[in-house]
């Protein structure tokens, strides 16, 4: 197993997620099976009860796990699925560590951050390396990112496992690349200092970075480069410039022209091969049309709903349709905003607020032929909308949004739950699709497989009051709704499930086509009239 060690350093957000992903994919195109491992080093033991506003999308794995965002960047750029092992935090480290202590696994010791812990780390950083990403296939390489950045309290004892196993392994089969900020400032000159600095708190952990990519909003000239060479002791052709694109799925081609995968290659002493061109040629499509999509959502960070915007963009590709994201504020919605769109899309989430806007913005796009995508919250709240406006029950609502007719109602193993983390309705679930449908169409199976996270399912006592009324509840899984679609309509679907944490760039997910073709087809049959 050879090890791609990638820590941040100056600020985070920098795109060190991104750049560790794009990494991974150029090292794929050549061939070489990659995996990914995420160390996040905050106390909890997921991402699964923080507040998406301040940490970002929870992304879920197939296993159920909920875990950071970047894990959807490995998974969509890699093509590969994960599992809870790819998302190492301290929370699980330390948990793991103390219940061993209470079961007498350390006999005789006193139990310290070295060697414990750091020991727990490097386990849990191999056992992910060599576990299979699909069928029985194992990686050659392995990447892991570090979180947070060089100098952070949380961080010291996973940089000092790095430390550990880099001086254990050859050094042929680890490399440790640092991604820095490289800053200008008014007169456009680029600033070192930074990276400088950054390396000198790195060295102070025992740590040399082999490479050193420096984000920058234009690439780095040769003269920065040969200053970072010589001030952070790597060669010239070790400094590699990240600049800012405006598609991420860009970097991978930007880090190959800076010759990133030869040097990688070299250092690891992997086999030469050349590079294949399918994802280039996939990411590179262009467009003849564009639409105008409406998000209505009570967040207004456009991080909480990423795998959505990558998911729109996959589809978008896939039909050569630019997508155009308008965010609309749940809470603050109305209706004169919704004019000018192409089509509607209510995503997932919890909590009351701003449910209203989303029930007004849904009963919109059916009373007026706008396309309609609903996903998890989104499905249910379709639901809501219909029993209100078309079977008059004035008070129909979820069991989360209070008092009133219960047309959404709590899962009934969701009753007796008191600790909410990693316990809602989590991962992968087959869904049985009906023939004669629109999803049935889209998918062309008559089973798949999707991603779940919920509490709440269609009350299964108002399921034939709403069939009778025209709702088609088109995919099931046993007893629960899983989809729904109104017939007539040019475009309304909503699902339990959340479709976009499949979606791939060369593998889109069908709803998602078939939404963006609806749009496509409702603006272009608009302008003709």
């Amino acid at each position: 197993m050879k090890y791609v060690f990638v820590t941040g350093g100056v600020m985070s957000g920098l795109g060190k997620g991104i750049t560790t992903a794009s990494i991974g994919r150029i090292l794929k195109n050549r061939g070489f099976g990659v995996t990914a491992v995420k160390i996040d080093p905050y106390l909890n033991i997921d991402a699964g009860t923080m507040n998406p506003a301040q940490h970002g999308e929870v992304f879920v794995l197939a296993d159920g796990s909920e875990v950071d965002l970047d894990l959807g960047n490995y998974e969509r750029f890699l093509d590969i699925d994960l599992g809870a092992r790819h998302n190492i935090t301290t929370g699980k480290v330390y948990r793991t560590v103390i219940e061993k202590e209470r079961q007498g696994d350390y006999l005789g010791d006193t139990v310290q951050i070295i060697p414990h812990i750091t020991d727990e780390i490097k386990a849990s950083i191999r056992g992910a390396a060599t576990e299979p990403n699909g069928g029985d296939q194992l990686a050659e390489v392995c990447l892991v990112e570090v979180g947070g950045t060089v100098g952070d309290i949380e961080s010291m004892p996973f940089l000092e496992a790095v430390r550990q196993m880099r001086g254990e392994l050859p050094h042929e089969d680890t490399v440790l690349i640092h991604v820095t900020l490289v800053p200008e400032d008014t007169m456009g000159d680029m600033k070192t200092k930074p990276t400088q600095h950054s390396v000198k708190a790195l060295r102070e952990v025992g740590l040399y970075p082999d490479m050193i990519v420096g984000r920058s909003g234009r690439p780095l000239s040769p003269n920065t480069k040969r200053k970072i060479a010589a001030f952070c002791d790597v060669p010239q052709g070790a400094v590699i410039s990240n600049t800012t694109v405006p598609d991420i799925y860009q970097v991978p081609a930007e880090l190959e022209k800076e010759g990133l995968a030869d040097a990688v290659v070299e250092h690891l002493q992997l086999p030469r091969r050349e590079a294949g061109t399918e994802w280039y040629s996939t990411v590179a499509r262009e467009f003849t049309s564009r639409i105008t999509v409406g998000i209505v959502s009570k967040y207004g960070i456009e991080d909480v709903y990423l795998s959505i915007k990558e998911a729109l963009k996959h589809a978008g590709r896939a039909t050569s349709t630019e997508v155009t994201i308008t965010w609309l504020d749940a809470e603050r919605l109305e209706i004169g905003q919704l004019a000018d769109i192409d089509g509607l899309l209510v995503p997932g989430g919890f909590g009351r607020r701003g449910m209203e806007g989303k029930i007004a913005a849904i009963r919109y796009g059916r009373e007026n032929g706008v396309p309609f995508l609903g996903l998890c919250l989104g499905f249910q709240l379709a639901v809501v909308e219909f029993s209100r406006h078309v079977l008059g029950w004035t008070d129909a609502c979820s069991e989360e949004m209070g008092n009133g007719r219960h047309v959404i109602a709590i899962l009934p193993e969701q009753e007796e739950v008191e600790d909410l983390g990693g316990t809602m309705r989590l991962g992968d679930y087959p869904v049985i699709l009906r023939s004669g449908t629109r999803v049935r169409d889209l998918y062309g199976t008559d089973q798949i497989v999707e991603r779940h996270r919920h509490r709440y399912e269609v009350n299964p006592a108002e399921i034939p009051a709403l069939e009778e009324a025209g709702v088609v509840f088109s995919g099931t899984c046993g007893d629960r709704m899983e989809v729904m679609e109104l017939p007539g309509h040019p475009f309304f679907l909503a699902t339990q499930f959340h479709p976009e944490f499949r979606s791939r760039p060369a593998r889109p997910s069908p709803p998602f086509i078939g939404f963006v073709r609806a749009c496509r087809e409702r603006k272009q049959a608009t302008q003709v009239i």
